[in-house]
This record gives structure tokens, C-alpha cells and sequence, in this order.
């Protein structure tokens, strides 16, 4: 490694300290998403079990802009189980996604490590 000219290694010393700087703050906005999804989907099964604890026939109204309409209690049901799938596969998604950036920023700090354990005292 010390067959490598300064100016090279320098080089290769920023892309890496770049990488390990985007991988942490990728993942820590991946992190971000992936718990403000979860807060979203544990709404939603929370409104999901109040209708279904709810008995008969009853009006149901969904927000719509500054107004409400009535909907049907079985549309209503089936909007809210696809939008809790859909908030569950994003979930899934971005925390597939942190996995993958949390070992790059990890393979990154090694290769650091490694770089400076094994460089040439001075």
C-alpha cells in the first residue's frame, strides 16, 4: 500500500470518508421514515379496530379536503386494510434499505480502520 503515491491515497481516503458520511445519513433518514410509517400504520389499525368494534349499521365519513363524505362501512374497511398494506410494504422496504446502508457505513469504517492499522508509522 505504501507503493501508492500520497496524492492517491488521499483520494482514495475522501471517497471513502464520503461514503461512510452518505451511507449514516441516508440511514438515519431511512430510520426516520420507516418509524414515522409505523406511527402511520398503528393509526390505522387503531381506526380499523374502533369500526369494527362498532355495531350495525352506522354513517361513516372519510375527510375530503375541508369536507366529509359518507361512505359505505365495507369501502371504508377495504380503504383502510389497502392503505395498511401498502404502509406495511414501505415499512419492509426502508428497513431493507437501512440493512443495506448500515453495512455499507460498517464496510466503510473497516476499510478505514484497516487503512489506518495498517499504514506506516511516521
Amino acid at each position: 500500500m505504501s507503493t501508492l503515491p500520497d496524492d492517491t491515497l488521499r483520494k482514495i481516503l475522501v471517497q471513502i470518508q464520503q461514503t461512510a458520511v452518505q451511507s449514516q445519513r441516508a440511514l438515519n433518514i431511512s430510520k426516520q421514515q420507516a418509524a414515522s410509517k409505523d406511527r402511520e400504520r398503528r393509526i390505522l389499525q387503531l381506526t380499523i379496530d374502533e369500526i369494527q368494534g362498532i355495531q350495525g349499521d352506522v354513517n361513516l365519513y372519510k375527510g375530503v379536503g375541508k369536507m366529509f363524505m359518507m361512505v359505505p362501512r365495507k369501502t371504508m374497511e377495504k380503504e383502510l386494510k389497502t392503505q395498511e398494506k401498502e404502509l406495511t410494504d414501505d415499512i419492509t422496504n426502508l428497513n431493507k434499505k437501512a440493512k443495506y446502508l448500515e453495512k455499507q457505513f460498517n464496510d466503510a469504517q473497516s476499510q478505514l480502520r484497516d487503512i489506518f492499522h495498517h499504514s506506516p508509522k511516521q
